[in-house]
């Protein structure tokens, strides 16, 4: 589309010269561009910012190290040996790519506040893109952020191999697409930091106390057990588990125990499917994200 405008900004007038102003179409190359720019807006704001990689490692760590060597004597009798800081391991795996992925989408009311995300909105590209961007960016940071916890396995007795490298590392990158993906379609309607930051909170903590990461999912309470089959993260935390477990040298009553899977009713949920339901989860929040920011102002 093209617009002739008279350069002093006036009225058109006859023999006036003109500016043609050229706003390019929409396409499939167009849009894809708008996805890298705010897929690499997300990685400059996270590489420029050391002081948030740190203080995004303290509370995983004090999980691991002070948590898992405090309760150590405790538990002894029922991790069948196994070190605690071994078995919650796999959960802080997951820990720290939630809370790093929730800070990403925080940075959605940031813009708001200070009008940068108007000025997203009003390019000419779907919001769509936006918020694939941003979910893209938020998913990479947090993945990368948890690369550091999975390079610290040798201090909790897990050996390294490609396949648990890989595997930890696509199994975080899809839990922190899920994660980003909610905590975009949360930002949508909040406008003050402070406020997201508050229902984060409130719904990140109870799913990860809830999700067996710091605790075998075997005999549990009839409504805990509820309540950890409705939680989403308990599907991040069992196939991650299933993973670092298979790396270990552990007997058979031993894995039966710590890592006996989900079950529905009896009926022991395939590793597959528990990976599915995570993804499934993270499209339905990503398309309820972008039909917010689609039907908003």
């Amino acid at each position: 589309m093209s617009v002739s405008v008279p350069a002093d900004g006036g009225a058109p007038r006859s023999g006036s010269p003109v500016v043609q102003v050229h706003v390019p179409g929409r396409s499939f190359r167009s849009e894809l561009r708008a996805v890298k720019v705010v897929w690499r807006r997300e990685l400059i704001r996270f590489r420029s910012d050391r002081l948030r990689i740190v203080t995004q490692l303290v509370q995983p760590l004090l999980f691991l190290f002070v948590l898992g060597s405090g309760l150590q004597q405790l538990s002894a009798a029922s991790t069948h040996g196994l070190d605690l800081k071994t078995f919650i391991y796999p959960g802080i795996l997951c820990i720290s790519v939630m809370f790093t992925a929730m800070f990403s989408a925080a940075s959605i009311v940031w813009d708001r506040e200070f009008g940068f995300l108007r000025e997203m909105m009003v390019a000419p590209v779907r919001r769509s893109s936006i918020v694939i961007g941003k979910c893209c960016g938020g998913a990479t940071v947090a993945a990368s952020q948890g690369l550091i916890l999975l390079a610290l396995a040798w201090a909790v007795d897990v050996p390294y191999s490609v396949t648990l490298v890989l595997g930890v590392f696509a199994l975080q990158l899809l839990l922190a697409f899920s994660i980003t993906a909610f905590g975009v379609m949360v930002a949508a309607r909040i406008k003050q930091i402070q406020s997201f930051m508050g229902v984060m909170q409130l719904v990140m903590m109870p799913m990860f106390f809830i999700s067996g990461a710091l605790f075998p999912v075997t005999d549990l309470p009839g409504w805990l057990a509820v309540l950890n089959r409705l939680d989403p993260l308990t599907y991040a935390v069992s196939p991650m588990r299933s993973l670092v477990f298979a790396h270990l040298d552990l007997t058979q009553s031993a894995e039966a125990a710590l890592n006996p899977g989900i079950t529905w009713f009896g009926w022991t949920v395939p590793v597959a499917l528990e990976i599915f339901m995570v993804f499934a989860l993270g499209m339905v929040m990503l398309g309820i994200a972008i039909w917010e920011f689609s039907a908003g102002d």
